[in-house]
């Protein structure tokens, strides 16, 4: 079988790639990870990437002048790996238009709310707020529209009475770390695809593939 090779972009821990790093351990998972590419030469991810044994890169952008120029390397790097789909697992750096559009339709996020609420950061913190009885975590093809690309799948998390920033975000972690590898296996499957500029096609797929509760 002729596995999609992935590339996936981290900036810290790598929870999310360990957990599709550890879905690849399957022989019939349809994915392999083929480089973890990191912004921050002391990310504690890398160390997990080199214990699955999958090769490492960091491009530090703080040794570039421009946004533009740290992208241009980093698109070499994932050129030369043979990455045919890009993962964006906790990598907090923003990506220019154009760095997209070079990977337009090969490029996904995870994002940790239900989107397309609660779209940037603290989400955790904000649905608080606004008193949500149900949260969760999305994975999505990326556009240039933040954190407004195509849903490919969902998690639903309950949000308990007592919950804080932070023991929510626990939970919609666990979450994301069984999401990301199912959402991946149905895009390696071509179960989902990209479809013009701002729609999933779902082939095969039954609502109890997009939408899940912890």
């Amino acid at each position: 079988m002729s596995k999609l090779k992935v590339a996936v972009l981290i900036s810290g821990t790598g929870s999310n790639m360990g957990a599709l790093a550890r879905a690849t351990m399957d022989p019939d998972y349809p994915v392999e990870i083929v480089l973890v590419l990191s912004n921050r030469p002391h990310a504690a991810g890398l160390e997990l990437a080199q214990e699955h044994g999958i090769p490492i890169r960091v491009i530090d952008h703080t040794g570039y002048d421009s946004r533009e120029a740290h992208e241009h390397a980093v698109n070499d790097a994932l050129r030369e790996s043979g990455a045919r789909l890009i993962c964006l697992a906790g990598y907090m750096r923003i990506l220019t238009d154009g760095f997209v559009n070079q990977w337009r339709g090969q490029l996904v996020n995870i994002h940790p709310s239900l989107l397309p609420s609660f779209r940037g950061i603290d989400t955790h913190a904000r649905a608080l707020e606004r008193g949500v009885r149900i949260h969760g975590c999305t994975v999505h093809f990326v556009n240039a529209e933040l954190d407004g690309g195509p849903i490919i799948a969902q998690a639903a998390v309950r949000v308990e009475p007592d919950d804080t920033p932070e023991s929510l975000a626990a939970r919609v972690l666990k979450a994301e770390h069984e999401l990301f590898p199912h959402a991946l296996r149905l895009i390696g499957d071509q179960s989902v695809r990209w479809s013009g500029d701002d729609a999933v096609k779902d082939l095969n797929v039954s609502s109890s593939d997009v939408a899940r509760m912890e």
